[in-house]
């Protein structure tokens, strides 16, 4: 089954297509798609990981949070049938 993701970013909506082999996250994903670095993000992700002990809800926070600041907003992901 194929996935799209439907996001906004800087006010503009879009669509893109996923794939679990491609990326290691539909935020890597998006990411990609625009062209933003995340090099200090998957640092400090795993910084939050080892503090947190990879409490999902801790986790999840902190990645919208972080998308949220660099422009991302109404991250959902759409099933094709």
């Amino acid at each position: 089954m194929a996935f799209r993701i439907s996001y906004l970013y800087n006010k503009q909506q879009k669509e893109i297509g996923f794939a679990n082999d491609k990326h290691h996250s539909v935020y890597d994903a998006i990411a990609t798609a625009e062209g933003v670095d995340l090099t200090e993000f998957h640092r400090m992700e795993s910084q939050v990981a080892n503090v947190s002990r990879n409490d999902r809800k801790t986790m999840k926070d902190f990645r919208e949070e972080y998308f949220r600041k660099l422009g991302f907003s109404q991250v959902t992901i759409v099933r094709e049938e």
